[in-house]
């Protein structure tokens, strides 16, 4: 009678969706320091708030009681279950909040036993027992309206014996998944039997079964029997199929600034189609790569309509659509910068992006105010211009900037458009007029460009996360046909990228990545091509442990940048804690005057970086140092960001 109670909790507990997760506005790339406000004039660094209003969740408790978890033990000498259990525990993680009351205290241990219980069953531990007191006295034991008038905090403890750990036993499917191989979703005798493996191939079973375009599919009944005296779990899933169906009509709810009609048209879901659990997801995670909800939820109707169709409803929520904010980066190769910026992210009602955005940099690298880099631009963006997939971006943008290689003043427009061909490929085309002056060691006097150019730009990107990748692979290929109106001279520059991320383990804790890159520029001298436009290496990003633009062919003592390149880095991501990671890395790279890298000097950095790991990407400092280098080079480099480096 225990284990049906403690199952039926589990049935409750599992079927609940995850919360959802915070996420920042906008956040710099490169950053080591980002922060935001909005209208309501708060600010947050990395979530801690530094004025503005907030809610205090403590002020709104009813006769605060303060309680203290004493003792917290799990029989037995598994570390990793009593850390998952731990987290588990509200009563444990929260202790430091007062709770309401003594009701508030016994509805809050009550509610923890059965997450606790909960957590014994995704470990597939079901005859465990979960014990909790309250004041020395057992939950069982207490009364509904005991009273805790003693000294506070109230001491509270929890020991947990965690049962034998169970294995799959007989596995039954029937209805319309008769035909359907359980082992094919990690339902197989002897196999993992934790609440997680059963749920995730219940999921697994209907996910397929939708993926034929049959969108009422589900599990008419789950019966799962616990076998103690052979520690085995027996499941048996009815699953109804239900008929093939189109979409039928979509409709919008929670829009007040951006337009519905626009908000269906993004949804890409066209009537009398195919339905597919695939589109629904690329669906979902379009509308939020509009950055004007903050959520978005897809549900389908319960049942087809008189077309024989699934009517769609799509649920959003709206963010704040004007933001400003500051970002800082250091290194100390190239000094500190210093970024402003101001957004709309949906400037006339249909998600229209308009950014500005000014940057100084070098600071510390440089004592003379006009050795700055400067950097001042407005961006614009429209999506589905050209169907759900597509964007159109517009762009302006002035600089001053001088690195070691040149001096430059530019000022450049572009204009383009962005096409999903996938979920993964993405193709780019735009066309770029650049007005700069160059003064360069090659070029000592200065001398003017007018550019157009029409970079072109090819992308598949399978990495399972943006910023901190455990699988997938990401290749890049990049054209960029130049004419030079005002010298006459036309150009083709190439570059090729490729990264690869491979877990080593079940927990990704270990990841092994690579990177490959190669370009080469045709069609013209060295000093014919802007030095703006010529390949260069080493600095963060590139070949750690040398100075920006340190790699390469020098004239006295000034980088002159090169026709061709080459760099690979190889890393080793190692996660110690959910917090904490460590990566040792090797890059090296070169840089030629010839249209091919002839790998003659071929430069090696090596170090290590410390990842401290967010919601938003990991924040990254590296260390790293020259194996080879040369007079002039830095004794060693330390980079910052946001991110990984590749």
């Amino acid at each position: 009678m225990m284990f049906v109670r403690r199952l039926r909790g589990f049935q409750r507990l599992t079927g609940a969706r995850a919360l959802p997760r915070a996420a920042l506005a906008a956040l710099l790339a490169t950053t080591i320091l980002a922060v935001e406000t909005h209208e309501a004039m708060a600010l947050k660094i990395f979530g801690i708030r530094l004025w503005g209003a907030g809610n205090d969740e403590d002020d709104d408790i009813v006769d605060p009681l303060k309680y203290a978890v004493t003792s917290f033990e799990v029989i037995g000498e598994d570390k990793d279950l009593k850390k998952a259990l731990e987290n588990a525990s509200l009563l444990k993680s929260e202790e430091d909040r007062p709770v309401s009351g003594s009701l508030g205290l016994l509805a809050k241990a009550r509610n923890d036993r059965e997450r606790l219980v909960a957590a014994l069953f995704s470990k597939a531990r079901y005859d465990g027992v979960v014990d909790i007191s309250i004041d020395g006295r057992s939950l069982d034991s207490l009364e509904p309206d005991a009273v805790f008038d003693g000294p506070q905090p109230v001491a509270v403890t929890i020991t947990i014996h965690p049962g034998q750990e169970f294995r799959l036993g007989d596995i039954v499917l029937k209805g319309d998944a008769a035909d359907i191989r359980g082992a094919d979703f990690g339902l197989i005798a002897g196999g993992d039997a934790s609440s997680d493996a059963v749920l995730r191939a219940e999921a697994g079973i209907v996910r397929a079964l939708r993926e034929e375009g049959r969108p009422l599919a589900h599990v008419v009944s789950r019966t799962i029997v616990a076998d103690h005296p052979t520690a085995t779990l027996d499941v048996t899933f009815d699953v109804a199929a239900g008929p093939i169906a189109d979409y039928g009509p979509t409709t919008v709810d929670g829009t007040e600034l951006v337009d519905r009609e626009f908000t269906v048209y993004m949804t890409g879901l066209k009537q009398g189609t195919r339905y597919s659990p695939q589109e629904i997801d690329d669906t979902r995670n379009r509308l939020l790569g509009l950055e004007v909800f903050s959520s978005v939820a897809i549900n389908q109707a319960e049942e087809l309509d008189a077309a024989g169709q699934i009517p769609m409803d799509v649920r959003v929520s709206e963010r704040k659509m004007r933001y400003f904010g500051a970002g800082a980066t250091f290194s100390n190769t190239e000094g500190a910068g210093i970024e402003g910026y101001w957004g709309h992210r949906n400037l006339f009602g249909r998600a229209e992006k308009l950014r500005i955005s000014g940057s100084i940099s070098r600071i510390g690298d440089t004592t003379e105010i006009g050795d700055l880099n400067y950097n001042a631009g407005v961006m614009f963006e429209k999506p589905g211009v050209i169907g759900p997939v597509s964007k159109f971006f517009a762009n302006a943008k002035v600089v001053s900037d001088h690195p070691d290689a040149y001096d430059r003043f530019s000022v450049k427009a572009s204009t383009g458009l962005t096409y999903e061909l996938t979920k993964q490929q993405t193709v780019s085309g735009e066309i770029t007029v650049d007005y700069s002056d160059i003064e360069d060691v090659l070029n000592p006097d200065g001398k003017k460009y007018l550019l157009v150019s029409l970079p072109l730009q090819y992308v598949y990107d399978s990495r399972d996360n943006k910023l901190n990748p455990t699988s997938g692979f990401r290749a890049l290929a990049y054209a960029e046909p130049t004419y030079d109106t005002l010298n006459g001279n036309a150009f083709v520059k190439l570059k090729g990228e490729g990264s690869t991320y491979y877990g080593l383990d079940s927990n990704n804790k270990f990841v092994l990545a690579g990177r490959v890159a190669i370009g080469s520029i045709l069609g013209a001298s060295l000093d014919e091509v802007p030095a703006d436009r010529r390949f260069y290496a080493g600095g963060g990003g590139s070949v750690r442990g040398y100075a920006y633009q340190g790699i390469g062919p020098h004239t006295d003592g000034k980088p002159t940048g090169g026709l061709s390149y080459a760099e690979t880095s190889i890393e080793m991501r190692y996660q110690v804690t959910e917090k904490i990671g460590i990566v040792p890395f090797v890059d090296a790279g070169t840089v030629s005057t010839t249209q091919f890298p002839n790998f003659s000097s071929v430069k090696v950095g090596a170090g290590v970086g410390v990842r401290y790991l967010t919601p938003f990407g990991p924040l990254r400092v590296d260390v790293a140092v020259p194996l080879n280098p040369e007079p002039g080079d830095p004794r060693y480099g330390i980079y910052a960001g946001v991110g990984q480096s590749f």
